[in-house]
């Protein structure tokens, strides 16, 4: 299961630079991909644990701004079609299940 993390936050102050900072540095931290500016992507084994991250992000999320989450299966995730320069680009690596033993 993926989850995509999209924001608009306010950058006018230098609080509000420094709050929109840090807010990106705990989604890199938690193992979040920029995907474009404002939109993080990461890979989650299942609802459990994407339950588990979206409870984390609320009690990152600065005072001001918005940030909206949104969660997808693998499948729909490889489906993603990539536009960049005008060319078609197939999506990231896919990522498999991992075994453990």
């Amino acid at each position: 299961m993926w989850m995509m993390v999209m924001f608009d936050l306010p950058t006018v102050t230098k609080t509000d630079r420094k709050a929109a900072t840090n807010f990106r540095n705990f989604l890199l931290d938690e193992g979040f991909e920029m995907s474009q500016f404002s939109v993080y992507l990461r890979f989650c084994a299942g609802a459990p644990q994407v339950e588990a991250r979206i409870g984390r992000i609320r009690t990152n999320v600065p005072k001001r701004g918005k940030v909206q989450i949104l969660t997808f299966t693998d499948r729909q995730y490889q489906t993603m079609v990539c536009l960049e320069a005008r060319t078609k680009k197939e999506p990231g690596a896919k990522y498999e299940q991992f075994k453990l033993f």
